[in-house]
């Protein structure tokens, strides 16, 4: 080892020899089992790991009964991967005659390490393999076992169960790299492919933030799916740098943590900051008593003499190396159970020697190997019952880990870390009950301070309060608005004081990258905390949850059309026609024809329809009273309810009648209610009814406000109708407007061409308001709302929340609504006028012309029938046959001609 020292330059290399004896047995009782340890610098975790272990088996086996030993241990920490200086280093470990060798190394190490140990037949114990451990060449078995499972197969599992299709992938390290293209190879063909579309490689966390920065440019409102492969000090520092920047989103984003480092509990730090959607793998089962147990130990070992150690967790690494060090007594008790003397010409009594028989040690220099090589690493593989920290330690003949768990964990913005499922090689992914934890409380806020709270003047939100006999008010007196009242009572339900300021550059706030925090208005003053509560018409919106907190919404809006009233329509000479559409005069007109040419034709086909009159005593004369004028009298007369003289005789002419009769009763009626209703409503004409009565015209002009949620609606809208409208608005620069108050103003003067798209609390309080000439029409765009801002971590933010929803539940914000909007207008009820027209459309009356015309073509039907019975009728009376009756009364129905009817026969 001392040669060894004294040939670095570029490295570090500490050897540390560590004999753990027993003070309570007497020399010469106890046999020693030597084992080697190389560990990297910065391992302190998993160093205090494998000590503890190491102490607490010899403490154990020390009570035990039957043969007795304990392990002897050669650590050396390395700070290099420089692979002649590692070869050294082995070489000086197989030399002290150790039985088998633990590696806590970083890849580039692991091969070197891993190359020796296959050459010398010694046992290799390492709490993970580098992704892609080369078969050894000799096709001997590998003498090399890793007690970190693979669980490739369990990140698509996951990343299936939350139904994730593009996948954004950053990892740290060469074996990240081969993780991926395990995980390629393992995505089975099919519809439901996962696409991973981005990949990046990173070094720290300062190129993750970046490289998310600029994903955020090209989709700032997209969902985001990471997959972070990395090591779990960058995995928290990625994750804690992300919730500290704000210009980063959360609520959009979700991280995959593939590595285990959620047994780190590093958690806490997140939380300080808020939540963020996290989902990650842990392999230490916390609920086990055996765990728990060692939890308690593992807390009461003193930091000073096991540095890492202390803390009431272990990270998922060094519970590895604790397990590689069970896993290695293990295997020599169940050697030693089956055959006692195993070891007996290796093991030497300990008189008080550092070191064992150096007959049995190996050299580098020759080609012996560990005799007990092979018989230690199998029995290391054999079926056993033994638990570890982190569950059942199986190995393959491959020496992998095999039948172990994995819990599958999640952390949300509104919930703290719970588990949600677990995986294993035979049941994959299994959801399990998740016991969802709401987050910690925010830390109590303080009473007995003034809070200040920044508000932004709009009517009736907030307002100057106006004096009254000279009288000057101060302080909050000063305003009065919607949300003045909502404030004083949110306070009284807090019990704190507030002062109230106006935001200094009067704007709400939107991105500005010039100036400090990235924001301006209220929501810049709220980063860069130069006020405590920010307070007005604040809308909620995704990009502004990035940066602040939002209490629930007190008022619920959306955007909406505000034009100029028209002007009542004048009545013209023919308003008598009104009540129905022009369509249902046509129809009407139509069917007012049809009805008389068939009452004229079953008249003149039907025998009921005929009457004889006598010219004389000899002469007699066939005719029919439903001529074709008299046909067209009778339908009037019916449809204007007049009487008629002559009525059907035929029963079909009688059938036409009465549906004709049952189709004027309907339409009169209902022409009579509907122009009722006509003369005692005055009626207007609105030219924009919808948004779509907008876009697809081009007289009406229309804008909104030249910045904030509105303007980002129609821009980001991926809805045909909004985005033409964008389309229109974002051509025409002069239709927007710098404030409300200019777009009302425009409204007013522009005689109906022009209309403003506004936020629809404001519509109605404008419409509510003197001269009363503007209105409200279609429905709302879009659902929205106005939310109470704080920063972000605010105390204040909880409770402010439970103030509104409470104050919701109260009905007290219903009560200043109306004291704002409606209990204080300027516009009589009396003035607001119908703004639609009601005419009876064809549709309304349809069904009676359905019934209309069934009746006709039944009557049709039925004068066929009279036709044809009353033909054969005469057909026997006279004696002659069925076609020539026939065609006798159709020249009667024809020509109105009576023939006389007679059989022609021969006499002999």
């Amino acid at each position: 080892m001392a040669s060894t020292k004294g040939s670095t330059t570029f490295f570090l290399l500490v050897s540390l020899l560590t004999i753990i004896q027993r003070p309570h047995l007497k020399c010469g009782a106890q046999e020693v089992i030597p084992i080697g340890a190389i560990f990297e610098v910065g391992t302190d975790e998993m160093q205090a790991a494998f000590r503890h272990a190491v102490a607490q088996f010899n403490r154990m086996n020390e009570s035990a009964n039957g043969r007795r030993y304990e392990l002897q241990a050669f650590v050396d920490i390395i700070s290099t991967a420089d692979t002649v200086k590692l070869s050294r280093l082995i070489c000086t470990q197989l030399s002290r005659g150790i039985f088998a060798i633990l590696g806590v190394v970083s890849a580039d190490s692991f091969s070197t390490i891993h190359s020796y140990t296959n050459t010398y037949h010694m046992p290799f114990f390492s709490p993970w393999f580098p992704e892609k451990v080369p078969v050894p060449t000799s096709g001997l078995m590998d003498y090399a076992l890793s007690l970190r499972p693979e669980y490739h197969q369990a990140i698509l599992d996951v990343i299936a169960y939350y139904g994730w299709k593009n996948i954004i992938y950053i990892y740290d390290s060469h074996d990240g790299l081969l993780r991926l293209q395990e995980l390629y190879q393992r995505i089975k063909p099919g519809s439901n492919n996962i696409l991973i579309e981005m990949v990046r490689r990173v070094e720290n966390s300062r190129e993750a933030i970046q490289f998310l920065q600029t994903l955020e440019s090209i989709d700032r409102y997209g969902r985001k799916f990471v997959v972070l492969d990395c090591s779990a000090s960058l995995a928290s520092e990625i994750i804690i740098q992300h919730v500290k920047d704000v210009h980063l989103g959360r609520r959009n984003y979700h991280y995959l943590l593939s590595g285990l480092v959620m047994d780190d509990r590093w958690d806490e730090r997140v939380k300080e900051y808020g939540a963020i959607n996290i989902t990650g793998f842990r392999i230490i089962d916390t609920e086990r008593p055996t765990v728990q147990q060692f939890f308690r130990t593992w807390e009461a070992l003193d930091p000073a003499i096991y540095p890492g150690a202390g803390k009431p967790f272990i990270p998922a690494q060094a519970a590895l190396v604790y397990d590689a060090v069970t896993l290695v007594a293990d295997t020599f008790n169940r050697m030693l159970k089956k055959k006692p003397d195993t070891f007996r010409s290796y093991l030497q009594r300990n008189k008080g020697d550092s070191l064992a028989n150096a007959s049995r040690a190996l050299n580098c220099s020759r080609n012996a190997v560990w005799e007990q090589g092979d018989r230690i690493a199998k029995f290391a593989r054999k079926q056993s019952d033994l638990e570890g920290l982190t569950g059942s330690l199986r190995f393959g003949e491959d020496g992998r880990r095999e039948n172990f768990t994995l819990s599958v964990v999640e952390m949300t913005v509104n919930s703290d870390i719970v588990k949600i499922g677990q995986w294993s090689e035979q049941t994959r992914f299994q959801m399990v009950p998740a016991k969802y934890v709401r987050l910690p409380a925010t830390p109590e806020f303080e009473k007995n301070r003034t809070y200040i709270v920044t508000t932004y003047m709009e009517e009736p939100y907030m307002m100057m309060r106006k004096t009254e006999g000279g009288e000057e008010f101060t302080g909050n007196d000063q305003f009065e608005g919607y949300c003045k009242d909502m404030m004083d009572l949110i306070a009284a339900k807090l019990g704190i004081n507030y002062e109230l300021r106006k935001v200094k550059d009067h704007r709400y706030g939107n991105e500005n990258p010039n100036v400090t925090g990235g924001w301006d208005g209220i929501i810049g003053e709220l980063i860069r905390r130069e006020t405590e509560v920010a307070l007005g018409a604040i809308t909620i919106t995704s990009a502004r949850e990035r940066v602040v907190d939002f209490s629930a919404p007190f008022m619920e809006l959306g955007i909406s059309i505000m034009i100029k009233k028209p002007m009542k329509q004048k009545p013209g000479f023919l308003s008598f026609m009104s009540p129905l559409a022009t369509e249902v005069w046509a129809a009407v007109g139509a069917i007012f024809l049809a009805v008389s040419l068939v009452l004229f034709s079953v008249h003149r086909w039907s025998k009921s329809g005929w009457r004889t009159i006598r010219r004389s005593t000899s002469v007699k004369q066939y005719v029919n009273d439903f001529t074709l004028g008299n046909s067209l009298w009778f339908t009037l007369g019916s449809l204007l309810r007049a009487g008629n003289v002559t009525v059907p005789r035929s029963i079909s002419g009688r059938m036409v009648g009465a549906v004709w009769w049952f189709f004027t009763l309907i339409l009169i009626s209902s022409y009579t209610a509907n122009l009722a209703a006509f003369l005692t409503v005055e009626r207007m004409v609105t030219p924009i009814n919808s948004a779509e009565d907008l876009a697809r015209q081009t007289q009406v002009e229309y804008g909104t406000l030249n910045s904030g949620t509105t303007l980002d609606f129609f821009k980001n809208s991926k809805f045909a109708v909004y985005s033409r409208m964008w389309e229109f608005m974002n051509s025409r620069k002069h239709v927007f407007v710098r404030t409300y108050d200019e777009g009302i103003r425009r409204v007013r003067q522009s005689k109906g061409k022009y209309a403003l798209l506004i936020e629809s609390p404001k519509n109605d309080y404008v419409n509510e308001r003197y001269p009363c000439d503007t209105m409200k029409v279609g429905r709302n765009f879009d659902t929205k709302g106005f939310g109470v801002a704080t920063p972000l971590g605010s105390p204040l933010r909880e409770q402010i929340n439970l103030a509104v929803l409470s104050l919701k539940e109260s009905d007290d914000l219903a009560r200043l609504t109306n004291k704002w909007w409606y209990d204080r207008g300027e516009c009589a009820n009396a003035d607001k006028q119908e703004t639609t027209q009601n005419e009876l459309s064809l549709s309304n009356v349809a069904g009676i012309f359905y019934i209309l015309i069934g009746g006709l073509v039944l009557a049709l039907a039925v004068a066929f029938f009279e036709f044809l019975y009353w033909s054969r009728v005469d057909a026997k009376k006279n004696k002659i046959s069925l076609t020539e009756a026939m065609k006798a009364k159709a020249r009667i129905s024809i020509t109105g001609e009576f023939t006389h009817l007679h059989h022609n026969s021969t006499v002999s």
